[in-house]
Formats: C-alpha cells, structure tokens, sequence
C-alpha cells in the first residue's frame, strides 16, 4: 500500500493490503496520536459499511484501540456522515469509519475523525503514518483495569435520521422519488429518513448482502436509477455511494443532475434568501469549467482546490464559507455537517424543488456544461509512482493543453485511492478533447502499466 493515508483515508484490498494487523495498529496509532493524554479511557466510536470485510476490521481496529486503553462505542452498520456527527452528540474523542465508499466490495477503508468531527489534516494522518510503519513510538502495553471496554450505540441510525430531518427547512410532501442506495449504507437509514419528510420513496438496491456494494448501482453507476425515475413518472431520483457521503440526482426526465449541479443549484438558492456566506462556494480543479461562467453570472465567489472533499472542507474552515463540493457528489453543507452528507445533500435539494414547486430539470439550467471527457487508466503500482517524473507524460500534458489554449483544458492526476491515473480533458470541442484524452491515456497506458 505504500504510505497508509490516501486522499480519503487509508485503503485497499481487504485482508491482502489493507490486513487485520494493519487496522489494528492504525487503531493503535490513532488513539495515541488523538486522544487527550489526561483521559483515562478515551471513547471513540466506529461505524461501517455492509462490506463482507467490515466485520473482520471492526474487530482488529477494536482490539488495537482497547490495548491502549480506550473505550469503543460500535454504530454498527451508518454513513460516513453519521459517525463524523455522532462524535458530538455522544461526546467522544474521535471517530472511526469503516469503508471504501465507491470501490468494488474487496476494497476495506479506515476514515478516521477527530473530537469535533473533521477529517484529518495531513498531519497528524503523517503522524499516525509515523507510528505504524516506521516506528516512531512504541505501543503502550496496557493490562488490568487500564485496558478499554466495547458497548453498542443501539439508536445510531436512528439518532443520525433525527439530525437530517431537523435541519430541513421545508418538508417533501406530495413528493414521489426514487432512491438507490447502493446496497451501502444507507440501506439503513435513506428510507426511514426521506419517509419522516414526507416522501412517497422508490427503494432501489437497499438490501446488501456483504459482495453487492456499487455493483452496478449507486452514484458510480447511474444507468438504472436514470431509467427507474423515467418510466415511473417520478419527481426525481438520487443515488448514494457506499458509505452515503455522496449524491447524484436524476431529474424528472431520466437525465443526470451531478455535484457541479447541485451545488450551482444551493448557491444559487442560498444566495437569493441570504444565506450563502460571503457569497462564495469552494469547488475543486475538476470542477466543470461550465461552473465558474455559472458563478461570474452571478455574482458568485468560485475558489477552487485540490481533489477530495477534506480540502474542500479546510479551505470552507479557513475562509468562513458554508458550501462546498465536488463534481462527484460530495457535497459539504458546513452549516449541519462537517463532512459530505450525501443524504443531507439529497434532502436538501428536493426540499428546494418542493418549497419553489419547481421540476429539478427546469432548476438544472442555470449552467451549461462543457463537454468533458475522463478516462480512467489501471496502472501498476509501481506504475503509479512513477507518474510524478515520468518526462514524457508531462511533456504529452504541456503539449495538449498548448493545444486547447483557452478553449479548455487537460488534467492528468493519479487517484488518491486506487491504481489508477485519471486523466480529464474539458472543452468546447467534443470530438477534439475526445481525441486528446485517447492519445494521453494511451501514452499512460504505455509507460506505467
């Protein structure tokens, strides 16, 4: 695996990469670099995906933290979002997740958040980095009474549910949707909550079985649900990833609405009540360049970022913004959460639709999309660190965008959570940006496989 710390945690395949040892160190580290040295039995809470390796986790990442004296509270089976939120509402000191959101069933992930909630910074994920692999500090060997205890959280679901529908200003009423829940997650929790607003709810892929996680479904994979919403009439679908921290949404007429959409949508409608801190929003360097035209339109601040919600979150944090997000669905509403909330998200646009009695296909065209084309190439791992020196991918990537000049642009990054070199061309042109991010992936596939 490398260093342990991707852009959202660390990752990788269950029980080869990612081993019960390994977790159990990390659960180690973690206590040690988080919690406060004056507490005697720190609490830290640990929710998880339906991933036939979560158990196997839970249970290592729970051993690691009871050896070093701190007390788990197990979520059981919740999003992403609900551990970051609970972390408060129960008094804890942190929080872990288990899960790798959008991979395929055999990738396990540990997400791991501190006493108010937040991701870690790179820092203290250095740290951690520090203790587990390359011995900074010995683990403490604890006995006795000093040892931590496990107990159950038997309403997490329930308590995260309550949060969501208490910070929706206006009810779903009359409202006939769809929502696919990935065979993740929010299996548990999406059709209690979007019935408690008052929505008629379509339940599609929520009844995971350990392997069925975003096969073929969820926000990766929006083909069924676009279909579904169409030939049922509804008012409008969304689609959750894993560990339900994302949201994309289809509109009355099967077509997709994606983050860049969503959250053109919020600010648009934030800013017009007032809402919209210091008028701005925080994207990222893959945001559609179709986004920022939207926000010169009106009147809106764009600041973009590097890839992944946790630094979407840091520069919203620095700055004093309140919305945020990512094309792929992340969306950050600071001001109920402190992560991406995929169901958050979800709730909070279709209470936008039913408050202005508007069809989400007629609110979707406030931006025009730039055609954009990404392709996503399996590299070695090898391959993948070779990347940041390879002279002529870089020279391929100076040439492409000479090309483009100011009528686009190529992007070419690795992914900060799996094999892959992703590589993003964005313009006016379909078939020119078409035919540079072919010659670009290929060259890719050549040098780093």
């Amino acid at each position: 695996m490398g260093r342990l710390f991707g852009t959202d945690g660390a990752r990788g395949v269950a029980n080869t990469e990612l081993t019960p040892e390994l977790a159990m160190n990390i659960g180690r580290a973690a206590a040690m670099v988080l919690i406060n040295k004056e507490t005697e039995h720190p609490k830290v809470l640990i929710g998880k995906d339906t991933r036939l390796s979560s158990d196997m986790l839970e249970g290592a990442l729970i051993a690691g933290l009871c050896s070093v004296g701190a007390n788990v509270v197990k979520l059981g089976v919740v999003p992403t979002p609900a551990v970051a939120y609970l972390i408060g509402k129960y008094g804890a000191d942190a929080g872990i997740m288990i899960s790798a959101s959008h991979n395929p069933f055999e990738f396990n992930g540990i997400k791991i958040f501190n006493m108010d909630g937040y991701k870690l910074p790179d820092e203290l994920e250095e740290q951690i980095e520090a203790i587990v692999l390359d011995h900074a500090q010995p683990f403490p060997a604890y006995s006795d009474d000093k040892l931590g205890c496990v107990i159950e959280a038997e309403t997490a679901a329930i308590d995260y549910v309550n949060h969501v529908v208490e910070n929706v200003e206006y009810r779903l009423d009359g409202m006939e949707i769809a929502l696919d829940c990935s065979n993740g997650s929010s299996s548990r929790t999406a059709e209690k909550l979007f019935t408690a607003l008052g929505a008629k709810c379509h339940m599609l892929f929520d009844k995971p079985n350990g392997t069925n996680i975003n096969d073929d479904c969820g926000s990766t994979h929006m083909d069924n649900l676009m279909k579904y919403v169409k030939e049922h009439k509804l008012d409008a679908g969304m689609a959750f990833d894993g560990d339900a921290d994302r949201c994309l949404a289809v509109d009355e007429n099967g077509n997709l609405v994606d983050g860049d959409f969503i959250i053109a949508i919020c600010a648009q409608d934030l800013k017009s009540r007032g809402k919209l801190k210091k008028d701005a929003v925080v994207g990222t360097i893959l945001t559609n360049m179709g986004f920022n035209k939207f926000c010169e339109s009106e009147g809106i601040k764009f600041v973009s970022t590097k890839v992944g919600d946790r630094y979407v979150l840091e520069a919203m944090r620095a700055e004093g913004y309140n919305l945020g997000g990512e094309q792929s669905g992340h969306v950050i509403f600071l001001d109920y959460c402190t992560t991406g909330d995929g169901q958050m998200t979800a709730a909070q646009l279709l209470s936008m639709m039913n408050r202005r009695k508007e069809k989400l296909s007629d609110m979707a065209k406030l931006m025009s999309r730039f055609p954009q084309v990404m392709i996503n190439v399996k590299v070695s791992n090898e391959g993948k660190l070779r990347f940041d020196t390879d002279k002529e991918i870089k020279k391929e990537i100076e040439e492409s965008g000479e090309r483009l000049g100011g009528r686009g642009r190529i992007l070419v990054r690795a992914s900060g959570t799996e094999p892959l070199i992703r590589v993003m061309v964005e313009g006016e042109d379909s078939s020119e940006i078409t035919s540079i991010a072919n010659q670009a992936a290929e060259l890719v596939r050549e040098r780093l496989v």
